[in-house]
């Protein structure tokens, strides 16, 4: 079975969003020196994610939900927040904006 391009896409988006922030909270600029807790923020990234690699319908939509709070922290943090901390908050704004167009095209073509 061949996937839809907008469903391999939004799983790569997806899958970069769950890197990116362990990656940034982690190493790349944590609140902390040495790291911080906020590492775990992406663990809800991971909920979704099985459903998002077999294509289920019901996870690209609680997916998309669950983007949300992470946009909003991405916009906010990239606002207020100095470099480099600010360019790893501008990726996450950049990767949920193009995860939900992606999901919203997943799903318009999956119901046609």
């Amino acid at each position: 079975m061949r996937r839809p391009l907008a469903q391999t896409l939004a799983c790569a988006t997806w899958i970069a969003l769950i890197l990116l922030t362990v990656w940034w909270e982690g190493f790349g600029a944590p609140l902390r020196e040495g790291g911080s807790a906020m590492v775990l923020k992406g663990l809800p990234l991971l909920l979704p994610l099985r459903g998002l690699l077999y294509g289920r319908l019901k996870s690209i939509q609680w997916a998309a939900l669950l983007t949300l709070p992470y946009l909003t922290e991405g916009l906010t943090r990239a606002w207020a927040d100095p470099q480099p901390s600010a360019a790893y908050a501008l990726a996450e704004a950049l990767l949920c904006g193009v995860f939900l167009i992606l999901s919203w095209i997943w799903l318009k073509r999956a119901r046609d």
